[in-house]
């Protein structure tokens, strides 16, 4: 599976990627406050969007920003969610999430880089079927081990869906509604996440060499260049040696 989570900084740009991070991050944070309230006590979305916030060590004023901005402009500009279905090179299928105050904007920007980069953005509904939606709750491997077989118990009993051991992480898997019970269940027997969101997860995946993995790359970082984009999820593979290929 390739879901490439935009929240994270890649090689070179550093201090333009972090900043456009914060962009994303902030615009998480002000819809989730504009929706649901500014109290991330009584609104899920919102202590999690402030959680994922602070774990890439948003600053603090750039967080209550965001709040106060959602808050106080109740006929400013607003975000609304669209996604954005298409095909990459070798038939690769991808899915673009943003958060937009423009949506004809947007929408150029991103068949532009579809076009560009070797692919085509296709009509809503094109590929989704081959994904399935899923709550998501991340938990890093640090240098204590994890005992996977007590934490999958745990997620099961908790009522997660499935559990997935990476090399750096673990992923617990669940029925989107049913994210927030799942990750505050763990969080009461002392579990913490790195990450919780809920996303798209492709059911098969196509493995990519050579120069269509090398355009793929390249759309992927074109797409998180795009400050309207929060996250893409894809059904392609590239393995190890291709990645080092690339650079």
């Amino acid at each position: 599976m390739m879901k490439f989570k935009l929240f994270k900084d890649r090689k070179g740009k550093a201090d333009q990627q972090k900043n456009n991070q914060f962009v994303k991050l902030g615009r998480e944070i002000f819809v989730a406050a504009r929706q649901g309230g500014p109290n991330p006590d009584a609104n899920f979305a919102l202590k999690t969007a402030i959680a994922n916030a602070r774990q890439v060590q948003m600053p603090n004023d750039n967080i209550e920003r965001a709040i106060k901005k959602a808050v106080g402009e109740q006929d400013g500009d607003d975000f609304e969610q669209i996604i954005y279905e298409g095909y990459g090179p070798g038939g690769v299928a991808i899915m673009v999430k943003s958060l937009t105050d423009n949506r004809n904007r947007t929408a150029a920007d991103v068949r532009s880089i579809f076009n560009k980069r070797g692919g085509n953005m296709g009509e809503s509904g094109c590929v989704s079927y081959m994904f399935d939606e899923k709550g998501v709750l991340t938990i890093e491997r640090g240098e204590d081990p994890i005992d996977e077989d007590e934490l999958m118990m745990q997620a099961v009993e908790a009522g997660a869906e499935d559990f997935v051991a990476y090399e750096d992480h673990v992923e617990i898997l669940t029925h989107p509604h049913e994210l927030e019970q799942v990750k505050n269940a763990l969080e009461d027997q002392g579990i913490e996440f790195t990450a919780a969101s809920v996303s798209w997860l492709p059911q098969n995946t196509i493995a990519v060499e050579g120069e269509n993995a090398q355009k793929l790359m390249k759309m992927m970082e074109s797409f998180q260049d795009n400050d309207d984009v929060q996250d893409v999820y894809a059904n392609f593979e590239i393995s190890d040696e291709e990645m080092e290929k690339i650079g």
